[in-house]
């Protein structure tokens, strides 16, 4: 029930563009504030009669509003926010900020505002009400197509080791001091941001990392921030339905290094191996490079790399480091680089940077192992668009160049089709076999998704199976490998559940290969090894 509750707050908010508020950071020990000091600098004109409102709650979506609230009704994706200014107003908001002109049955009791930009104005809104929390932290944002969630973890991983309380947002979970909340969004909504940068402050922290998407940039849920650190990663093909070209998508992420309103980042930290990070070199206030191909201020030299992890020695501006990551593949020396010197930008040492990175020992759904005993490889990965694809495929190549690759993956329902037939070309160049299966194909027929993959698979003359029950899939997967070959169950990663087209289902890769395993007679996990071992769990 949970998971069902869950995923019908995602899916709200994928069609309203609203956030689910799930930060109440501080609301009810907080006193009432004016209406005209919590809209001040958000462009909106006050009556007299409006200007001293007393304020206790601030919120974008109604079914947070509380009584003394004010509603922020936003225009989304697919929805007008405005159609939930009844439920608002019956949850006990008194005033409503929009873009929209105020509606004629409006009662007089309800002070409508109407600002220029109401996403902006949420944002400044919020900032007031919580005491302007983000001033008080070092904030490290990461943005690109892939990398994001392992690189803000690394990040995280090291400030804790410097003792620091700090709080960490992105596309798995949300944590603060406080605790954790679900993460309905890769960016929280504003409000809810606001709220958790609250809860840092209030505790004592002074730090935070977050995964800044391309959404976030562009509905200005950053707006306000400051960032001492913000990180490219790369860009690849995502999203075109959202933002329908290239350019676009770049613009997008072009905007945390210009600034979210509160003027350009202190220090860009930037692929220079990614033909696009170059191209966002000197709009931060300073520019750190880093890569592995080419002549960079921050680099990666005799790296070693296996199934148990990697090594290698890394130069920056601030002299080297000697790198032990138990994080697996080519892809993730890029994201500890990047972490690196989003560290160093923070103000932490290389020996707290060394640690932290040691700290680590993996992150949920990315490249995570399934080892009981098997002999053959099983690994349960988040990619989901081509590049991560491929770079999933290269690694378990690279780590193991002879052993069979055997790649399971699906593509969700309801979002960019262009990059399916893509997908299939991937997998089907560079896997052994491919098998076909779902992928929260939500309201979409299964078998279309399949056929709009198969396409690419064609085209690459690759070999493949179909199996639209997932379940069936996985075993199909494991029942195919042979002693020595690598499953890759990718797409879902730490996901746990599975979005059809009526209900939501409980869902884990990792506990469905588990289970496919033990049916065939393997044991539990055994003991990790010391030094590289060969990854196979013997």
């Amino acid at each position: 029930m949970a998971i069902e509750l869950q995923e019908k707050e995602k899916k709200l908010v994928n069609e309203t563009g609203l956030g689910t508020g799930n930060s109440v950071s501080g609301e009810t020990q907080r006193a009432a504030q004016r209406l005209d000091a919590l809209l001040s600098g958000a462009g909106a004109t006050l009556s007299e009669s409006q200007s001293p409102l007393l304020i206790r709650n601030v919120a974008c979506d109604s079914r947070k509003v509380r009584p003394q609230g004010l509603f922020f009704a936003l225009q989304g994706a697919k929805e007008d926010g405005t159609k939930f200014v009844r439920d608002a107003v019956s949850r006990g908001a008194i005033a409503v900020v929009s873009e929209s002109p105020a509606p004629a049955l409006l009662p007089d009791s309800i002070a409508w505002i109407q600002v220029p930009a109401a996403r902006k104005a949420l944002a400044i809104a919020a900032a007031n009400f919580y005491g302007h929390p983000a001033d008080s932290l070092k904030i490290a944002a990461v943005t690109g197509t892939n990398g994001k969630t392992t690189t803000t973890s690394v990040i995280d991983s090291i400030i804790k080791a410097s003792g620091a309380k700090t709080g960490l947002f992105g596309t798995i979970a949300y944590h603060t001091p406080l605790g954790d909340y679900p993460a309905p969004n890769t960016t929280p909504e504003s409000v809810d941001l606001q709220g958790f940068f609250a809860e840092i402050r209030d505790a004592g922290g002074q730090f935070a990392t977050l995964e800044a998407s391309s959404h976030s940039l562009m509905m200005d849920r950053l707006w306000g921030c400051h960032f001492q650190a913000a990180v490219f990663t790369n860009l690849t093909r995502e999203h075109m339905d959202f933002h329908k070209t290239f350019e676009d998508y770049f613009a997008a992420k072009r905007r945390l290094f210009e600034g979210t309103g509160a003027g350009p980042a202190e220090i860009a930290i930037l692929n220079a191996d990614d033909e696009y990070g170059p191209r966002l070199a000197g709009i931060a206030k300073s520019t750190v490079m880093y890569g592995i191909e080419n002549a960079v201020e921050i680099s990666a030299k005799k790296f070693q790399l296996n199934f148990s992890g990697l090594t290698f020695t890394a130069s920056t501006p601030n002299g080297k480091l000697q790198i032990v990551s138990s994080l697996v593949g080519r892809i993730n020396v890029y994201n500890l680089l990047a972490a690196i010197g989003a560290a160093q930008a923070l103000g932490l040492s290389n020996e707290i940077i060394e640690q932290g990175i040691r700290n680590l020992a993996s992150v949920s759904g990315r490249f995570q192992q399934v080892a009981l005993g098997q002999p053959f490889l099983v690994i349960v990965d988040y990619a989901h668009t081509d590049d991560a694809l491929e770079n999933l495929i290269k690694t378990a190549r690279e780590l193991n160049p002879k052993g069979r690759v055997i790649t399971l993956f699906g593509c969700g329902g309801g979002k960019d089709r262009t990059k399916r037939p893509i997908m299939g070309e991937v997998a089907g160049r560079l896997s052994d076999l491919t098998i076909l299966t779902n992928d929260n194909p939500r309201k979409e027929d299964p078998l279309k998704i399949i056929s709009d993959v198969v396409v690419g698979l064609q085209k690459a003359a690759g070999k493949y199976l179909i199996e639209p029950d997932r379940e069936k899939a996985i075993i199909m997967a494991i029942d195919e490998a042979r002693e020595g070959d690598i499953v890759l169950l990718a797409g879902k990663g730490h996901e746990d559940y599975q979005a059809l087209a009526e209900t939501t289902l409980p869902w884990d890769d990792r506990e469905q290969a588990r289970r496919a395993l033990r049916d065939r007679g393997y044991g539990e996990e055994p003991p990790p090894k010391s030094g590289p071992g060969n990854g196979f769990g013997t």
